[in-house]
């Protein structure tokens, strides 16, 4: 077989729910702040940047702090999260994602992360399964969080696929828009929320087929 496209996974909703944790994680900084913030204004947070991230939910408390400061509070927050990540195990992997896998590695259809959190690298690995990804592309290696297409554009090169050839697995509406910016297939999942942005939409990726990848033209005999 011989394989025409690749595939990206965006990490959190995707590969592994870490969005309780990063919750939890963030309104501990709002806490320490004097503040603290809902689950609704946590959904604005999703496929976000950790700088990005800081920033909203400063601009929620009205605070305002120095480049020092503001680096600073970005770490206390990543020791918040790993502190999280480092009590999950494979378990944690969502519904339909090993499978998924298996079916693109039996048809030789390359895959790679991409995702905006910068301990994406920590979490594969902590989950086991960071070999099984040809590319993996976090926060720590682009500029630019979603929507900006960089993360997926970055991690299509490292693939060694055109933007075009690229499908996307993705949960949230910042990151299907970084993906539909790229020119690449956008894959909505378990957010009704992305209907009207995203190329194709499922309630998770148990529900995405052999002949759905086939009819994307992934691999051809």
């Amino acid at each position: 077989m011989k394989n025409s496209g690749a595939v990206i996974f965006d990490l959190d909703g995707i590969v592994v729910d870490t969005t309780g944790l990063q919750f939890l994680a963030w309104r501990k900084i709002a806490n320490d702040f004097g503040f603290d913030f809902s689950k609704d204004q946590n959904e604005g947070l999703k496929g976000l940047s950790r700088e990005d991230c800081l920033k909203q939910i400063l601009a929620w408390g009205n605070i305002k702090l120095s480049v020092k400061d503001f680096h600073k509070w970005m770490d206390i927050k990543n020791s918040y999260y790993l502190n999280y990540i480092y009590e999950m195990d494979a378990s944690a992997i969502l519904p339909g994602t090993l499978e998924l896998m298996d079916v693109l590695q039996e048809e030789n259809i390359p895959f790679a992360l991409g995702s905006a959190s910068k301990s994406g690298k920590i979490v594969l690995k902590q989950l086991g399964i960071y070999s099984r990804f040809d590319a993996v592309v976090d926060g720590n290696d682009v500029k630019n969080g979603k929507p900006d297409p960089e993360i997926f554009l970055l991690a299509a090169n490292r693939l060694g696929f055109a933007p075009s050839a690229c499908v996307v697995f993705e949960d949230a509406v910042a990151g299907v828009q970084a993906a539909n910016r790229a020119g690449m297939i956008s894959i909505g999942v378990g957010n009704k929320g992305l209907q009207k942005e995203a190329d194709f939409t499922f309630n998770n990726l148990t529900e995405v087929t052999r002949e759905f990848l086939q009819n994307f033209l992934l691999f051809q005999s």
